[in-house]
């Protein structure tokens, strides 16, 4: 019982993880069409800053000053980023792709050049580095505040989707752009806020990544990303509670998986996703429950037909 409740806590830690990195995925690629493959490049420079930060405070009070760093990092990249490059390419997916995936190349290997291809340990404060009984299983205090940073993240996407000014200016701006800016509404200034956001959400991610496996290397955010596009693709772009499920539902099975399996966990995750991809219908299609049933019923026609 007290392996089952470690497995479950620690697992919903790790999905609380994928959750904060896939969140600005979804935003940016739901949204704004742009799919961010530099995503994980500006995790690993935000959780770079923030480790500097937090060596040089320490404590509690580093990890604080590190968060707000790491995602104010994350932000001010991802802005530059839009400013100067995404921009000019909206609506030219090819471009994107090339551009982001340069930059999910450059950037790992200049971080690697200025700090080294070695793992440093994160410091954690004394605080977060101990465990707390559940039922029995001694669970690190880190995951819960994953998790909790993790709800609050949720709530507030929602909130600015649904009830701010620039959540309905984007999505208006999706749907019409040509309309919305006809109205006079700058549409580009919301567009840079959301790939901003979404920046903020990966610098904090960054953190919180180096919290959770207490150390970082150059390519972290690029691992980290992998699992955040499965989570995407198989919780779909149809709200960000999807995306939420679908990041506890992965964290879940990697975990168990690990235990259970014999370390399989990534092995897992990709028949997890495999399976939900060739299972979800294709528009117009029907589930592969359907298509069966109309294979079968058109052989039985046809078999009819030819005994007549």
């Amino acid at each position: 019982m007290d392996t089952l409740v470690l497995l479950t806590l620690t697992g919903l830690g790790l999905g609380a993880l994928y959750f904060l990195i896939a969140s600005g995925l979804a935003l940016i690629f739901g949204l704004m069409d742009v799919l961010n493959f530099a995503h994980g490049a500006f995790l690993t420079v935000s959780v770079y800053t923030a480790w500097r930060t937090a060596e040089t405070v320490g404590g509690i009070p580093g990890l604080l000053l590190a968060a707000v760093v790491g995602t104010l990092t994350g932000l001010l990249l991802a802005a530059v980023v839009e400013l100067v490059l995404i921009r000019r390419l909206y609506g030219r997916v090819k471009e994107q792709i090339l551009v982001t995936v340069g930059l999910s190349l450059a950037v790992p290997a200049l971080v690697q050049t200025v700090w080294g291809a070695d793992a440093r340990p994160f410091p954690v404060p004394d605080a977060l580095s101990g465990t707390v009984g559940v039922l029995g299983a001694r669970v690190p205090v880190n995951r819960f505040l994953l998790i909790a940073v993790a709800l609050l993240v949720l709530a507030g996407i929602h909130l600015f989707l649904s009830r701010t000014r620039y959540g309905l200016i984007v999505r208006a701006g999706v749907e019409d752009r040509a309309m919305v800016t006809a109205l006079g509404i700058d549409v580009t200034r919301a567009f840079t806020l959301v790939f901003a956001l979404g920046g903020a959400l990966a610098g904090l991610a960054g953190v919180l990544g180096g919290l959770y496996f207490g150390s970082l290397s150059p390519h972290q955010g690029t691992s980290l990303l992998v699992f955040a596009f499965v989570v995407v693709i198989i919780g779909g772009l149809v709200s960000i509670t999807s995306v939420a499920l679908s990041a506890l539902t992965v964290g879940l099975v990697q975990q168990y998986a690990n235990y259970y399996a014999g370390g399989y966990g990534d092995l897992a995750v990709v028949v997890l996703l495999a399976a939900v991809v060739l299972s979800r219908p294709a528009a117009g299609t029907g589930s592969p429950l359907t298509r069966l049933r109309r294979a079968l019923t058109a052989s039985r026609t046809r078999s009819a037909g030819g005994t007549a």
